[in-house]
């Protein structure tokens, strides 16, 4: 059985892409949030980007969860499986696998902000799990997780090192939010891309073949065709680079000449000198010791901490106190 609550309106999308332009095109230095590359061809990119050789994290995680999905669902007995970002992954099918197998599991719990994307992730988990009730969630996870389904014990799967997008005070506030939609006992899973060579971090935010140039201009062609912007986007180039102060990368989009943009649809017009960057997403690298810190701050106790062979990537669970 398959149900999809909807707590967006339907202008969610637009509304928020125009408040985000207006907000980040304005500002100095420029900035455009990482969820903005996500229409259909930079999903399509981003799958592209997770089968390169020099992008390590999808296969280090599938690697840990290959290994550990049934010591995972042992420790947790979980009754569902909430996954933020909606899953009908090999990784999400690890995990519901490891979890079926133990015998506990009732629901599948995705919660995603496209409702095209979690339709679609619903009915393919709905198919190939039949007796399995999948629960979709439309919503943001910075503003939705009261509105989780699923009886407890539940289990909340962030996957992907997504939460490396979000800066120190950003990761505070959404642990503090999962904790407080938790009871005590339940459980979170959390991946995270750890602290490494420079080159190695580099090379994974900076392939040989561009796919991650392509993926990072999309977000202009998302404006040009939402916004009806003038955007040349082969007038901005790719950059990558390891901030080892803060330890994580930033991606930004450099102007290679002088320019002017208009966007006609929230009445701006914006001008770039050469070299004038937007800065388009951090992904946060992690040590082992910073993660307990702030997880610890939030009201979570550690459960497991697992890594890849290489101790590239790391999988953790953390129990609600």
């Amino acid at each position: 059985m398959t149900l999809i609550d909807v707590h967006l309106t339907p202008d969610y999308a637009a509304r928020a892409l125009r408040e985000d332009v207006r907000a980040g095109l304005a500002a100095t230095p420029k900035w455009l949030p990482p969820k903005w590359f996500y229409d259909a061809r930079g999903s399509e990119l981003f799958e592209e980007i997770t089968r390169l050789p020099e992008y390590y994290p999808t296969r280090a995680e599938r690697e840990i969860l290959h290994a550990r999905a049934g010591e995972i669902a042992a420790l947790t007995n979980a009754h569902t499986l909430v996954e933020l970002g909606s899953g009908s992954s090999e990784k999400t099918r690890l995990l519901l696998d490891g979890l079926r197998a133990h015998g506990t599991l009732t629901s599948f719990v995705p919660l995603d902000v496209s409702e095209s994307a979690l339709r679609d992730a619903s009915d393919a988990i709905n198919a190939d799990y039949p007796n399995l009730d999948v629960h979709g969630v439309v919503g943001d996870f910075t503003a939705h997780l009261d509105k989780l389904p699923g009886d407890p014990p539940r289990v909340v799967a962030f996957l992907g090192g997504t939460i490396g997008n979000l800066i120190p005070a950003e990761r505070e506030a959404f642990f503090r939010s999962v904790r407080e939609v938790l009871e005590p006992g339940e459980w979170l899973l959390l991946g995270t891309d750890l602290v490494k060579d420079p080159a190695t971090l580099v090379a994974a935010y900076d392939d040989s073949a561009d796919v991650t140039a392509e993926f990072n201009k999309n977000v202009l062609r998302v404006i040009n065709r939402q916004l009806g912007a003038d955007f040349d986007v082969d007038a901005f180039e790719h950059v990558a680079l390891w901030d080892a102060d803060n330890e994580w990368i930033e991606m930004h989009l450099r102007a290679t000449r002088a320019m002017r943009v208009l966007i006609p649809e929230i009445h701006l017009e914006i001008t770039f000198a050469e070299g004038e960057e937007i800065s388009t997403e951090i992904s946060a690298k992690f040590h082992r010791s910073g993660v307990e810190a702030e997880l610890d701050k939030a009201g979570f106790t550690p459960a497991a901490w697992w890594t890849d062979a290489e101790a590239r990537f790391a999988l953790s669970l953390w129990q609600s106190i």
